[in-house]
This record gives structure tokens, C-alpha cells and sequence, in this order.
């Protein structure tokens, strides 16, 4: 057996990681640091419909937390029973239209289908009465393949949890993150160097508060262009006006992509009705489409931030392929989100934003 001097003298060798050279050992820290950064990435790729879901919920934390802190203003309650209260008002809201407008709306869902086929078909005969022939079969395999493109999207919405349990996931989170925000981010903020934590506590206070007023401006939106929908058509007798009022609010919530579709809806029930109707529709298609774009939309931008409506557009496609109707609706969010995060970094480094303007001696 070897004896203590010679044991110690054995510690104090080289091993097969001491690097004596200090260029070669600093070459190696920084090839580490990009082989740990690219580990990094592809984990993120690996995790992203986790982490997108993850991000939902902080979305709607952001949506309770908003409308805890307006009830906390008013009567000046703790801030987990102001939580409570929001979750319950929202609660009694779903029961409400369940009760009264519940029967009524399954009813006209119903007849929505056949309407949507019926002017299909007009819409063919119309074709043929000016000289265009159109294929069934062109037709059926281009329906067969949106609806072979829905499906695969479908597929990746759902991905290993399903549907049901990512709005159950995202209803979970976003309660958590409402009650404890400032455990979370003092948890995030503690993984930071020390000498960013400021920076970032600041850059998600601005987030935070961004993130509350672009949802409330959201269903602010949402609130009006549906009721104005619903009693715009029920004044004129159109049919499915409710129906046609909560598809519109609903879709309300994806700005560029939902007007566009819940207008066609509309207008196709509203031919149905005949040429006048029709007409009819169209007019309040272009009326919602200018208090969307004229008032709702500067006036959430304007509290918020103001994002290129092609930039938008763009990340809607993009994430509406890749994560289905999630993405979609997270699309708007995560681009302002990323975009405060930008213009942070950038002041942070005395590098003007795109918004500032640019001293003409330079």
C-alpha cells in the first residue's frame, strides 16, 4: 500500500480535465458555454408547447391579476380574497349565459352548418349562371385537404396532453401566478447576477403592467363589438343574431385573422336572409371593422404597446402553424412582451429604440 506522502503527491497530480495551458483552459470554458447555449436551445425547441402553455397561464395571471387589482382599489380587500371574488364573478358570468342564453345559442349553433352549406351551394349555382364551372371533385379535394391541414394542426394543439388539459393546465398556472407573482419573479430574479435583478424587476413591472391593459383593451373589445353585433342584427331580424354576436366577441381576441372570419360568418347568414339582408350585414361587418380599427385598437395601443399590425400578422401565422389555436391566441401577447424585453435591453446599452428619434448631428 502506498504510503501518505505518496498518496498526497498522487492528489496533487494533473487529472484529465486540468488544463495547464490558460489559453487552451479559456478556449474550453467558452467552447462549454456555447455547447451548454445550444443545449439550452434545443431543449427549448424540445419543450416549447410546455413552455407556450406555461406562458398562457402567466396570460391569464396577468388577466386575474388586473381584475384583482381593480377590485382591491375599490374596496380595499386582501389581496387573495380579491382573487377569489374575480374568479367567482366569472364564474356566476358562465352560469348566467348558460342559464338564459345557453338553449338559445346551442339551438342556432345547430342550424349554423346547414345555413353555411345552403349558401355554398347558392354560391355554386350562382358560378354556373355566369359561366363558371367549377369541379366538385376540385372542390372536394381542396376541402379535403383544409380539412387534412386543420386535422394535423389539431394534432399539434392537442400534442401529448390534449386540449382540454392545456386549458386546464393554463387555468391552474395563470390562478397561481396570480395569487404568489411576486414569489415567482423574486424566484426568476434570484437565478439572475446580482447586478441585473433591478434591471429585471423593472422590465417585468413595465411587462406586467403592459400585459394587464392589452387584455382589458382586449375584452373591452371583445365586450363591445359583441353586443354591438347582437343587437345590430337582432334589430333587423337577421338569424342566430346571438349566436353570430358571441362568435364575433370571441373572435374579437385575435386581432388581423378574427374579424375577418367571424365577418364571412356573418355575411353568409345574413344572404340567407335574402339580398337586403345580406347587404345589411355587410354594412355592420364595416361598421364593427371601424370601431375596431378606429377606436378600439389606437386606444389599446396607445395604453399599451404599438405594434405593427404586419408584425402581428406575421407571428399569427407562424405560431398558429407550429402550436395550433394556442399559439394563435398567444401570438399577439408574446410579440409585445418580446418587444418591451427588446427596447429594455436596448436602453439598458444606451442603444436607441426604432421609436426615439435620432439626433440629426450624429
Amino acid at each position: 500500500m502506498a504510503s501518505g506522502p505518496e498518496r498526497e503527491a498522487g492528489a496533487e497530480r494533473a487529472g484529465p480535465t486540468d488544463i495547464a495551458d490558460p489559453l487552451i483552459r479559456t478556449e474550453a470554458r467558452k467552447a462549454f458555454v456555447w455547447i451548454g447555449m445550444a443545449a439550452l436551445l434545443a431543449l427549448a425547441v424540445f419543450l416549447s408547447q410546455s413552455l407556450l402553455v406555461i406562458f398562457g397561464g402567466i396570460v391569464f395571471g396577468a388577466l386575474i391579476d388586473g381584475g384583482a387589482r381593480v377590485i382591491r382599489k375599490v374596496l380595499r380587500l386582501p389581496r387573495g380574497l380579491c382573487v377569489v371574488l374575480v374568479l367567482l364573478l366569472a364564474m356566476l358570468f358562465l352560469l348566467w349565459v348558460a342559464r338564459f342564453a345557453g338553449s338559445q345559442i346551442a339551438l342556432q349553433a345547430a342550424e349554423l352548418p346547414a345555413t353555411i352549406e345552403s349558401q355554398f351551394r347558392h354560391g355554386l349555382s350562382w358560378l354556373h349562371a355566369h359561366g363558371i364551372q367549377p369541379r366538385i371533385t376540385d372542390l372536394r379535394s381542396v376541402a379535403q385537404e383544409a380539412v387534412g391541414g386543420i386535422s394535423q394542426v389539431t394534432r399539434v394543439v392537442g400534442g401529448l396532453i390534449g386540449v382540454f388539459t392545456t386549458l386546464f393546465l393554463i387555468l391552474v398556472l395563470g390562478i397561481y401566478f396570480a395569487l404568489e407573482p411576486r414569489l415567482y419573479r423574486r424566484g426568476v430574479g434570484w437565478m439572475l447576477p446580482i447586478d441585473r435583478r433591478d434591471h429585471f424587476e423593472s422590465t417585468v413591472a413595465i411587462m406586467g403592467q403592459a400585459l394587464r391593459r392589452l387584455l382589458f383593451g382586449r375584452l373591452i373589445g371583445m365586450t363591445v363589438e359583441g353586443l354591438f353585433t347582437w343587437a345590430m342584427l337582432q334589430f333587423y331580424g337577421v338569424p342566430m343574431a346571438a349566436l353570430l354576436g358571441l362568435i364575433t366577441g370571441l373572435l374579437a381576441f385575435l386581432p388581423n385573422i378574427g374579424a375577418p372570419i367571424s365577418g364571412m360568418i356573418m355575411i353568409l347568414v345574413g344572404f340567407s336572409g335574402g339580398y337586403e339582408m345580406g347587404l345589411y350585414t355587410i354594412i355592420v361587418y364595416v361598421l364593427i371593422h371601424l370601431i375596431d380599427g378606429y377606436l378600439i385598437v389606437p386606444m389599446i395601443a396607445r395604453k399599451t404597446v404599438d405594434l405593427p399590425p404586419a408584425l402581428v400578422l406575421a407571428a399569427q401565422l407562424i405560431m398558429g402553424v407550429l402550436f395550433g389555436l394556442l399559439g394563435l391566441a398567444l401570438a399577439d401577447p408574446l410579440v409585445a412582451m418580446i418587444k418591451i424585453w427588446l427596447e429594455r435591453e436596448a436602453d439598458r446599452n444606451g442603444v436607441p429604440s426604432p421609436g426615439d428619434p435620432v439626433d440629426a448631428a450624429a
